[in-house]
């Protein structure tokens, strides 16, 4: 712990290109750029999944299997495949947040699904019975009952996504990860063990942030359930209380 306080002590790994702020705002950028990719596919299949039931089994189960495939290898595979096709940092970069969209799709659909497919039957009922059409019984009562799932999906992706952002070093990219890889390279202990520490402690902020926008936006009214479920496939996530915030 004295090598990691004394290199986090350190004013020069605070300033300059490679320093401290400036790695947390690329470790961010690829972060931000992943969850808002991941959300705009996952957000919607999900609503689409749970609201009309159709391709439940297919896509949910695709989608989870995608978990499955090694993050490490599969953004190798990414940048020997893609990497040639383009130039520069960009050549890098593109793979990167492939990967991590691929890593962040599962659990915001998963939310989105279970949100959807866990609102109170008799709501929808109500809503017919006023004469709204599918697409309105989704955007005004379907969605908004659905928003605490969908923001612990969320979330849940957040974390994952920054702690796993830290690959992106491996192919030559920044972040904090790179505190890790360099640290390695040279052997410095203290800079590998301050890099790991950043990272949780930004994690646990971007998880702060996620739950204050969740209790601006979501009601008051609306409980999220209190145990949690990985895999939607296996029945009704809500009623096992899937993604609680």
């Amino acid at each position: 712990m004295n090598l990691v306080w004394t290199w986090l002590g350190d004013p020069a790994n605070w300033q300059g290109y490679d320093g401290i702020p400036v790695r947390i705002v690329e470790h961010l950028a690829y972060s931000a750029v992943t969850l808002l990719l991941a959300a705009l596919i996952g957000i919607p299949l999900g609503l689409w999944i749970g609201h009309t039931g159709h391709g439940r089994i297919v896509v949910v189960n695709l989608v989870n299997g995608m978990r499955s495939v090694p993050t490490l290898g599969l953004l190798f595979v990414a940048v020997l495949v893609v990497g040639p096709l383009l130039a520069g940092d960009v050549a890098f970069l593109v793979p990167s947040i492939f990967v991590l969209v691929v890593l962040a799709i599962p659990p915001i659909m998963a939310g989105a699904y279970a949100g959807v497919e866990g609102v109170d039957p008799g709501a929808r009922d109500a809503a017919r019975g006023m004469g709204m059409r599918p697409a309105q019984v989704l955007v005004r009562v379907e969605l908004p009952c659905a928003l605490p799932l969908i923001f612990g999906g969320l979330r849940s992706a957040a974390l994952q996504v920054v702690a796993t952002a830290t690959l992106a070093a491996s192919v030559s990219l920044g972040g904090l990860g790179r505190f890790l890889i360099d640290g390695q390279a040279y052997r410095d202990y203290g800079q590998m063990a301050a890099g790991a520490m950043l990272v949780a402690a930004l994690a646990m902020a971007v998880d702060l942030v996620f739950a204050a926008v969740q209790r601006l936006v979501v009601s008051p009214g609306l409980g999220a359930p209190r145990t949690t479920e990985r895999f939607p496939g296996r029945g009704l996530a809500a009623r096992s209380g899937a993604f609680a915030s």
